[in-house]
């Protein structure tokens, strides 16, 4: 199979939904994932070991892996994480390899791409800066107590659970080197995508890396904008689809949309949510792509139609 140069921004699940997407649409895929995460598996590693935060590269390098009987064992190896309290509980196997790798290997893109080929991934996986990131977030009501006052809340994990309204997120440090090869992935990629993903903790970031958003605004890719099932989260109270737009075109002014991909269940209006798109330079598309059992998650097959169709039409609506 081929298909276009596909460069895929994100973390978490968000990202590995899409990524999941995407393997049925193109062979030329380079995600490119956020590096704060400061909880779990992966904060216990980055806090003892000083490495890069390994779990969203770990799941973005399963969502990657072959289609058989191989690739589907060793991504389960990947995703197995320990149980108990003892030191190994809480732990993904995955996590402990790549930071096995990455003590063997001074390039941490050279660990990552030993893991790609164990599991015969389509694609590869890269980190969106060479050093591990905070993220630091000014909140509105974060103290229930306290509803007009803003607060300061750093930490990924922190950010992504705080009752409040975020007003502006921001990374430490604040002009953190990004790897070449995200650079050029985005520079020569045909389209790139963003989303779908957790809005302050794992998309907006890469907006946020200086060498990232000087690509993605001089790049000669398309841009899609992959809009979540679930508008309003514990870090989007308020938002609704039109809100997202807005806090996109506050974040980075100078990169423009080409497509922004939104399930019917999130617009509220459409003429109006198309309008909001028009003024990133953005055509909206509308396909149904959630779980018809489980709403508020991505259908990789449903996603995958939705994305062949924006992709291979050049990101104009049929």
């Amino acid at each position: 199979m081929s298909g276009p140069v596909v460069a895929a921004l994100g973390g978490g699940h968000g990202l590995s939904a899409s990524l999941a997407a995407l393997r049925f649409v193109t062979d030329e895929i380079t995600a490119i994932v956020t590096v704060a995460d400061n909880g779990g598996s992966s904060g216990r590693l980055r806090g003892e070991f000083g490495v890069l935060p390994p779990g969203d590269l770990r799941m973005a390098l399963s969502a990657l892996c072959e289609e058989t009987e191989w690739g589907h064992t060793w991504r389960d190896v990947l995703q197995h994480r320990f149980e108990g309290t003892g030191p190994l509980g809480g732990h993904a196997l995955g996590n402990l390899l790549i930071v096995a790798l990455w003590e063997l290997h001074d390039d941490p893109v050279a660990g990552l791409e030993l893991v790609g080929r164990l599991l015969n991934a389509r694609g590869r996986v890269l980190p969106m800066a060479a050093v591990p990131l905070d993220i630091e977030a000014d909140v509105l009501g974060a103290r229930p107590e306290s509803p007009y006052e803003l607060s300061v809340v750093r930490g990924q994990a922190q950010v992504a659970k705080t009752r409040g309204q975020v007003r502006e997120v921001r990374l430490l440090p604040p002009d953190p080197p990004a790897y070449p090869e995200s650079v050029a992935a985005i520079r020569s990629a045909d389209w790139v995508v963003l989303g779908p993903g957790s809005w302050f903790t794992s998309v907006m970031p890469h907006l946020l890396v200086p060498d990232l958003a000087e690509a993605l605004a001089v790049t000669r890719a398309k841009r899609l904008l992959v809009l979540n099932l679930e508008m309003v989260t514990t870090e989007t109270a308020g938002f609704s689809a039109i809100h997202h737009l807005q806090s996109f075109a506050a974040y980075a002014p100078e990169i423009q949309l080409d497509a922004v991909l939104a399930d019917p269940s999130v617009v509220d209006d459409e003429s109006a949510l198309a309008e909001a798109c028009r003024e990133v330079g953005a055509e909206l598309h509308v396909h149904p792509v959630g779980m018809s059992t489980s709403p508020t998650q991505h259908d990789r097959l449903r996603l995958a139609a939705a994305l062949q169709d924006i992709l291979g039409s050049g990101g104009r609506p049929r």
